[in-house]
């Protein structure tokens, strides 16, 4: 009714993976497909989510952008799409150049850190095509997947690749901020989600 919608950059995702609250049952309906866990995991059915976004004129549809990023790059692009900068201290890297069709001046990050301090606490890191995962946190054993092989997180390759678990752990000191107001609560579950299959469904 306002005839912005040509002028209006939209963009749709999530938070997290889906939920086993409310009588969700995912043992009969999964809607993580290929992906390992659900919200509160750190692997990646917690964790990865999709974004969606139109906006005519500017992104072609049909468009399919591998870019990593997190909710705070959200800052960082609408800065950049409204022609402002966003603070330096802020962690953020605009996507602004794949909404455009400019795949070569996309920046990344160096990595991507996760913390949650519920049900024993753990903490995970994302750097390129490798993700490290410690239950919990600062003590456990360090998980290492290798996403582009093992999307659904079936294989543990913590012990044929020590160095890499070095700089993931280094990473993973190098990102923690301690704070008074949170602490591990709970125990980590012996049980941890199922690995999931790795196929893509669509």
């Amino acid at each position: 009714d306002l005839g912005i919608d040509e002028n209006t950059v939209v963009m749709f995702t999530s938070d997290n993976g889906h939920h086993n609250e409310g009588g969700h049952n995912p043992a009969r309906f999964d809607p993580n497909g290929p992906l390992r866990g659900m919200k509160r995991d750190l692997y990646e059915g917690g964790i990865r989510v999709p974004l969606i976004a139109r906006w005519p004129g500017q992104t072609k549809p049909n468009t399919i952008s591998n870019h990593i990023g997190y909710f705070g790059d959200l800052m960082g692009t609408v800065a950049e799409l409204a022609g402002a900068q966003a603070p330096l201290e802020c962690d953020t890297v605009s996507f602004a150049p794949s909404l455009l069709g400019q795949p070569a001046k996309q920046h990344s990050h160096a990595y991507l850190y996760w913390e949650f301090y519920e049900r024993g606490s753990k903490q995970a890191v994302r750097a390129g095509d490798w993700k490290a995962i410690r239950m919990p946190m600062f003590t456990g054993k360090t998980e290492l997947y290798n996403l582009a092989l093992d999307l659904g997180e079936a294989n543990n390759l913590a012990a044929q690749h020590p160095e890499i678990v070095s700089q993931m752990e280094a990473m993973m000191k190098d990102a923690h901020a301690p704070s008074p107001n949170w602490k591990p609560r709970g125990t980590v579950s012996p049980k941890q989600p199922e690995p999931g299959d790795g196929k893509p469904r669509f």
